[in-house]
Parts: structure tokens; sequence; C-alpha cells
């Protein structure tokens, strides 16, 4: 994959943007309201959904890595690495799917990468732990996955009205 100047520019930019948006999450009290462990917003999934979109499954992905990657270390918590990855690669799997079938909205791939998420974070904790207990926990993380996932799907369609009139959403 061989990127302009631009485009590897606006994919820095959003890189920051989701770490940003990843530590900011961090300051909102979700476990006084949904006293539920492990429940994230997925703010950054904003940016992911967005990338996905404007610019395509390859820098989407790219983006989502680097994300990934650099949060961990900025965070100091490499063995969170491994639910990050399994969580937002198995996410970035299914919205692309999903979003080359046609039929659903923004909000659909959006929920549908949100319950994908929580299936690969699940799956990295019963790697993680090495045995299948956290499976149990799946149901109620996937319940929680509708809202958070049309959560971030409303914020994505309100960006993209946002940004309609500009050169990123008119490729």
């Amino acid at each position: 994959m061989k990127l302009t100047t631009k485009q590897l520019t606006l994919c820095a930019v959003l890189t920051a943007m989701a770490l940003a948006l990843s530590y900011l999450e961090n300051f909102f009290p979700l476990s006084l309201a949904i006293p539920i462990p492990g429940i994230k917003l997925g703010l950054a999934n904003v940016v992911t959904l967005f990338a996905l979109y404007a610019l395509g499954p390859a820098q989407a992905l790219l983006i989502l890595l680097a994300r990934c990657f650099l949060g961990a270390v900025f965070a100091g918590n490499m063995s969170a690495l491994i639910f990050s990855l399994l969580g937002g690669v198995s996410a970035m799997a299914v919205m692309i799917l999903l979003s080359r079938l046609g039929g659903l909205s923004v909000y659909g791939v959006s929920v549908g990468g949100a319950a994908a998420h929580s299936c690969g974070q699940v799956a990295a904790a019963v790697l993680t732990l090495g045995n299948t207990a956290p499976v149990f926990y799946l149901p109620v993380l996937l319940l929680v996955s509708l809202f958070t996932g049309a959560l971030t799907g409303l914020i994505a369609v309100c960006l993209f009205r946002a940004l309609d009139h500009t050169d990123l959403m008119k490729a």
C-alpha cells in the first residue's frame, strides 16, 4: 500500500485523534451508570468508522493497529495489547465485511463492530487466563455492545454530515 503525503498525514492525525479519544474516555465514570466491569463507550471507534468509510479498509486498519500499539506503549501496559488487538482486529474485519455487503447503515456496521470487539476481547481473556470462564460474560458484553455500537454509529453519522461538504467525504 503506497500512501501519498496527504494520506499519510491524515492517517497520523486520525491515529492521534483515536488515541486522544481513548484516553479521554477514561475520565467518564461509566461504571457509575452501568456497574459492569470492562464496559467502555468506544469513542476511538468513531475514528475507525470514519477511516473505513472515508479512506478505505487498508488505511482504517493501519490507523487501528497504530492506535493499539501506541496506546499500549503510552499506557505502559503491554499486557493489554492482546486485548486491544484481538478486539480491534475482530471489529475491523466484521465492519469491513458488513460495509461491503451493503444493506446496512453505518449504525448496523458500528453495532456489528462493537459486538465483534466484545467477542475478540473475550477470546483474549480466554487465551490469557487459560480457561473458558470469560465466555459466560459474553452475553452481557454483547447486550451492552448494542448500545455502545449505536452511540458510536450516531456520532460517526453526525461527523459524516458535518464533513459532507469537504474533500474528505467526496472520495
